[in-house]
């Protein structure tokens, strides 16, 4: 059990971790370098031994290994992202970088997305160090760089660089898991992930004849992109169920006591009411028009205008999904991808994705765990190249009022200090005999 300490430094690590400003701008606009000096002097003080590791200054991310007690069991991986997302300070209620504890609750930008599992991890290696605890199996501490850009600098840099760090480790945890979702209705669910959708980030190239904004022109770049643009974000894309899709419908079915026709999901979906918020992003693919570039000046058309779009596929429906882009750009607009990373698909029928749910159930025996697919993507991806399967787990129990889903990213981002020490003893008990 993770003692008095752990529980203090989990709130004291969150807390700093947010005041080092670790900002992804995109572009290479990021320095997680302190913030990972950090997380290696606690693993350090912790008795290990861990490495900082840069494929561009600055860019630095962390991977300690810690041996098990059973030399014959396949490694896990636990990881966690140091950088975040950009905060605009005059829309908070406190500075983003403030990493303030007040009333219980701890601000700042990475509460949620997602130094708070940073500082579980640290949390509960330094009290095994107190107590003497080993692992059953090695368990390999990574923490990256780069996670919310293009993770060049974090992930994809140790798996293509690195790997040997990683030798023996089958299985990953990483964000976006075990949270709680309340229904509204008085029922807490804990959604484990086990898919993510695959990210298709693009570029359309409209081409034209540039020319006179007086004179009459067929062949109108900005024409072009526009009715391209258009189509992109009005088409209704089919259903396509993934397992771990099939699986959560069916689980929260069963909770509500309704009938799992998945011949007719979108009237499951209303049934599930807003329960149907876990799924209803992860039951298609998706493509949406995000940014527009054109022009220089009013009375001129411009021979190119560009635009980019947020794509994202399920597993098992690449192909379909680039055919499709095909038809809706057209003959007269190219695209191609800016960022392309695979789609995830995890078994449900393990020992680990037991004792992922057996972990949540002894600290929140209220709750119902269920299985879910992440609409967007995470280290994980990265990290498949390695032949590593990865589930989403950074177990919080949070109270009414604090939607999960809508704090990522998102303004007053916080996250309460009791979560943080469920997530402690969750962790804790998990990895024990993960």
């Amino acid at each position: 059990m993770a003692d008095e300490q752990a529980l203090d430094e989990v709130v004291a690590f969150t807390s700093d971790l947010i005041r080092i400003d670790t900002t992804n701008r995109g572009g290479g606009d990021c320095r997680e370098r302190p913030a990972a000096e950090y997380a290696a002097e606690r693993l350090a003080g912790a008795g290990l031994q861990p490495r900082l590791l840069e494929r561009t200054p600055g860019r630095a991310n962390v991977v300690a290994r810690i041996e098990g007690t059973d030399p014959a069991a396949d490694a896990l991986l636990v990881h966690g992202h140091l950088d975040v997302v950009p905060a605009e300070a005059a829309d908070w209620s406190v500075h983003p970088l403030s990493g303030e504890v007040r009333d219980g609750v701890v601000w700042g930008r990475g509460a949620v997305d997602m130094k708070n599992m940073d500082a579980m991890i640290l949390a509960v290696v330094r009290a095994w160090a107190r107590q003497g605890v080993r692992p059953r199996r090695d368990l390999v501490i990574a923490f990256t760089a780069d996670e919310e850009a293009s993770a060049e600098d974090g992930s994809g840099f140790l798996a293509d660089r690195h790997p040997h760090l990683f030798e023996g480790c089958t299985e990953a945890i990483g964000e976006s898991g075990a949270f709680t979702f309340h229904d509204g209705a008085g029922r807490r669910i804990y959604p484990i992930a086990a898919g993510e959708r695959g990210t298709g980030w693009l570029k359309l190239t409209a081409r034209g004849r540039a020319g006179h904004g007086s004179k009459v022109n067929r062949e109108n770049a900005v024409t072009r992109l526009a009715a391209a643009v258009t189509r992109i974000g009005e088409h209704a894309w089919p259903l396509r169920l993934t397992p771990t899709v099939r699986a959560a419908l069916t689980e929260l079915a069963a909770l509500y006591g309704i009938e799992a026709d998945l011949t007719d999901v979108n009237r499951l979906l209303d049934k599930l009411g807003p329960a149907a918020d876990l799924v209803a992003a992860t039951v298609r693919n998706s493509a949406n028009p995000t940014v527009l570039e054109a022009g220089y000046k009013v009375n001129v058309v411009p021979g190119e205008a560009v635009a980019f779009v947020d794509g994202r596929h399920l597993s098992g429906t690449e192909d379909e999904f680039r055919a499709t882009l095909d038809e809706l750009t057209g003959p007269d607009v190219d695209w191609e991808y800016l960022h392309r990373e695979v789609a995830l698909q995890a078994p449900l029928d393990t020992p680990t994705y037991a004792r992922m749910r057996a972990a949540v159930e002894a600290f929140a025996p209220e709750g119902h765990v269920v299985p879910y697919c992440m609409s967007g993507g995470t280290d994980a991806k990265q990290f498949s190249r390695l032949g590593i399967t990865g589930y989403g787990f950074a177990p919080l129990r949070l109270p009414e009022g604090y939607d999960y889903q809508a704090l990522f990213h998102g303004v007053d981002e916080r996250v309460p200090v009791d979560a943080l020490h469920f997530g402690v003893r969750v962790l804790d008990r998990f990895l024990r005999t993960a």
